[in-house]
């Protein structure tokens, strides 16, 4: 199931017509690396795993999606942000990470 949406993430990406060929390529690789940590979470920690993924992938339809709401771009980016909290010292490439991509998505939301 991890790996299923995480290739939903990447198609989302690979289609989506509002972010530059620059910022594609910058989330992609932030996602293989996210994809990495989360396999490696997912192993004592399967839930939270579960739940970073899924708020990168809330976040990304938002950031991505044609008429974007602010407001929900705002939550989505709280909630992936609040999904790593209490792994900083455990997985801290994880936290990196993830604090990168909701940089960037809010770049896009912008």
């Amino acid at each position: 199931m991890i790996s299923e949406t995480i290739r939903k993430i990447e198609a989302r990406l690979r289609d989506a017509d509002s972010i530059t060929p620059a910022q594609r390529e910058d989330l992609l690789k932030l996602l293989g690396t996210l994809q990495a940590e989360v396999a490696t979470l997912s192993e004592t920690h399967e839930e939270e795993a579960r739940s970073i993924e899924g708020f990168t992938f809330v976040s990304t339809h938002e950031a991505t999606r044609g008429g974007k709401n602010p407001a929900l771009m705002a939550h989505s980016i709280t909630g992936l942000s609040a999904s790593v909290q209490g792994f900083e010292k455990s997985h801290p490439k994880l936290v990196q990470v993830v604090n990168s991509i909701c940089t960037t998505l809010s770049n896009l939301g912008i």
